[in-house]
């Protein structure tokens, strides 16, 4: 039986999407300029992990910083090995910050507002539902708590049988219904989720 307690609430949303001080969430994307070096630049997701991953640079550290701190992050990594006072910008392209995010083995995978109060079976409903390559006993949800990104896995097909509570969406969250067809980094993440409804660092 899920316990819950165990469904902590996120950190309070960011409303200023495009504020000087709004912090990089999973999912964001973001236009990266490196000047005279059109090799490294070009619009980037970041990943579930908090990451991008740039030719040369590799994986670079995105979520919870701002633009103006990514920007130094990737001065410093490029400076190291490749650019001499290399001239970095970053921008974000498309914030998740004040929606929900539907992704997996959905019909309708995308970005969807969340103005008020929304269950975790509302979620995949309103994403047009599960499609025929879907897992309902593995369903997860990222949210960042405390500073730290979490997942927790749910189970459907409990919930709609009334045997397990509907867990709160909130805003910021992101749901990926575990599919045959699932992307390998997700399914690397979902290897380690073993005990389900409570939620664990990533």
């Amino acid at each position: 039986m899920y316990n819950p307690e165990g469904f902590v609430a996120p950190d309070a949303p960011l409303i200023e999407a495009l504020a000087s001080d709004y912090r990089i969430a999973p999912l964001d994307k973001l236009a990266v300029n490196v000047f005279q070096v059109e090799r490294l630049s070009g619009e980037y997701q970041v990943d579930l992990t908090g990451r991008i991953v740039m030719p040369l640079v590799g994986a670079v550290d995105a979520v919870n910083l701002t633009t103006d701190e990514l920007q130094e992050r990737l001065k410093q990594r490029l400076s190291v090995d490749y650019l001499k006072n290399p001239d970095v910008t970053v921008g974000v392209v498309a914030a998740t910050g004040s929606n929900i995010t539907v992704e997996g083995a959905v019909r309708r995978p995308g970005l969807y507002p969340n103005f008020g109060t929304m269950t975790l079976i509302q979620a995949v409903a309103v994403s047009g539902g599960m499609d025929p390559t879907a897992n309902p006993k593995r369903v997860f949800v990222f949210r960042q708590v405390d500073g730290r990104r979490m997942i927790a896995g749910f189970d459907l097909t409990t919930i709609r049988n009334g045997q397990e509570p509907d867990p709160e969406i909130y805003r910021g969250d992101i749901i990926i219904v575990q599919g045959s067809k699932s992307k390998e980094t997700w399914q690397q993440v979902f290897q380690g989720v073993q005990t389900f409804g409570i939620f664990r660092p990533i």
